[in-house]
């Protein structure tokens, strides 16, 4: 399934410093920020629902997320 969240993220330093915490929770990889996009967009592949993980995540680095539907 592919999940899509509006993030806060801003830059490919903040990417830098987040992948390995999105590597432990999801573990195929299959995620990628669009910085490009206005909303900052962030894709993951994954088969459980981690959209409560990934949330709690950003908020704890101190960025916005929300899924979009």
């Amino acid at each position: 399934m592919i999940y899509v969240f509006k993030t806060s993220v801003r830059t490919k330093l903040q990417v830098r410093n987040l992948k390995p915490y999105f590597n432990k929770i999801v573990p195929t990889k299959k995620w990628n920020f669009d910085l490009e996009d206005c909303d900052k967009i962030l894709r993951i592949d994954c088969e459980e629902n981690i959209v409560l993980k990934i949330v709690d995540l950003l908020n704890i680095h101190k960025f916005n997320c929300e899924e979009l539907e």
